[in-house]
């Protein structure tokens, strides 16, 4: 067994701990590992390298369903990089693209440990980094964006953080509403299936889908995201 090796870490208010690990395989990429540190309780990881897959089906299902050319784009969560790359791969020169992530040290952990697992997307020109709530961004200047991607918990039910839940509620997404373009995508990605969350889309004004990524290519378990246009 290939031994992780704790590359850095931050703390959250709330006392958690979010880390980076890493371990080196013989002959492959290193595989990184996002994880959430709690007193008391099992490690959660957010993310990981290796499993990648439904990360990137959140832009390429959520661009394929606007059904024309984006000329702006929110990304909320940076993770490490691959929902972001997969926009870029699918975006116009002249777009624009926005990602809010919460922290700063996830940034830099970009910019210095992970930057290349993705191809660097964030040295691309046409992306602006916002370091900060993704929610502070929803309902401030109307019709802002073509497609909205969001991915900041493990889902839109039970969050790690408080503040997620507000960004789920129909408050938080009736901002997201107002904030996107007439026709404009919202797109969710989840660890699991929320028939409350499908309602509760509808219910502010979005027709909703779902679609069942895998994690790892046609293999891992399948993850969830919604597309749900604004009517």
């Amino acid at each position: 067994m290939i031994p992780w090796k704790l590359v850095a870490e931050t703390s959250r208010p709330e006392g958690a701990k979010l880390a980076l690990w890493r371990r080196d395989l013989d002959g492959r990429p290193p595989e990184f590992s996002l994880r959430i540190l709690e007193p008391n309780k099992p490690t959660n990881e957010l993310m990981n390298s290796r499993q990648h897959n439904s990360e990137k089906a959140l832009s390429e299902l959520a661009l394929k369903a606007l059904g024309r050319e984006a000329k702006s784009l929110l990304v909320g969560g940076l993770g490490m990089g691959y929902t972001l790359r997969a926009a870029l791969d699918n975006l116009p020169s002249s777009a624009r693209v926005t990602v809010a992530e919460l922290f700063p040290e996830v940034v830099a952990w970009n910019h210095d440990y992970m930057g290349d697992l993705a191809g660097r997307p964030l040295d691309d020109e046409r992306v602006r980094v916002h370091v900060g709530d993704v929610a502070g961004l929803f309902g401030k200047d109307k019709g802002q964006y073509d497609v909205i991607l969001l991915d900041t918990d493990n889902g839109p039910e039970g969050t790690t953080a408080d503040d997620n839940e507000q960004l789920y509620s129909d408050a938080g997404l009736a901002n997201m509403w107002a904030t996107l373009t007439q026709g404009g995508i919202l797109a969710v990605w989840s660890a699991f299936e929320s028939p409350a969350f499908t309602r509760r889309l509808q219910r502010v004004g979005f027709d909703a889908t779902l679609e069942r990524p895998r994690a790892h290519g046609k293999s891992g378990p399948r993850h969830t995201v919604w597309l749900a246009r604004r009517r």
